[in-house]
């Protein structure tokens, strides 16, 4: 049924809301991540710093939120929660004392060594299913768009 509304043009349709298709595309992509995520026994966000921290190695809460694409107050709160668990810790910066660098500790390589067969498993699927092309192609679509207006 058509919009009866007069004025300005109407929001398009939720079906075609790019922000709603993010969303579902997102839900539909992070599904089969999160039961290996509850077995890992780490959040969504915890799992991304963890994996930040495993391929930049020590680095500053700043690089960590960018990469991880947290905010800083929410990053504070994961950092604690994964020092908590012995999977991070946090050292002050041997150059500039107001930073602190913050490295994978041990038990948080093992613990991402113990689930990354999982996760590569998952996304192979995914790649079977929707394409590798597609999926890197989608990817730089996605780089492109995150980029608008920087």
């Amino acid at each position: 049924m058509a919009n009866q509304q007069s004025g300005p043009t109407p929001l398009r349709a939720t079906a075609r809301s790019l922000p709603v298709a993010l969303l579902r595309a997102r839900d539909r992509v992070m599904q089969p991540y999160r039961a290996m995520l509850a077995q890992a026994g780490v959040s969504e966000a915890q799992w991304r710093v963890l994996r930040v921290l495993d391929e930049v190695g020590p680095t500053d809460a700043t690089e960590i939120a960018r990469n991880a694409c947290l905010l800083m107050p929410s990053l504070t709160r994961i950092l604690q929660g994964l020092e908590d668990k012995g999977l991070a810790v946090r050292r002050p910066h041997p150059h500039d004392r107001r930073k602190q660098l913050v490295s994978l500790t041990e038990t948080g390589k093992a613990l991402l060594g113990r689930h990354i067969a999982e996760a590569m498993r998952i996304h192979a699927e995914l790649e079977q299913g929707f394409g590798t092309e597609r999926i890197e192609e989608l990817l730089d679509l996605l780089d492109d768009l995150a980029r608008l207006g920087n």
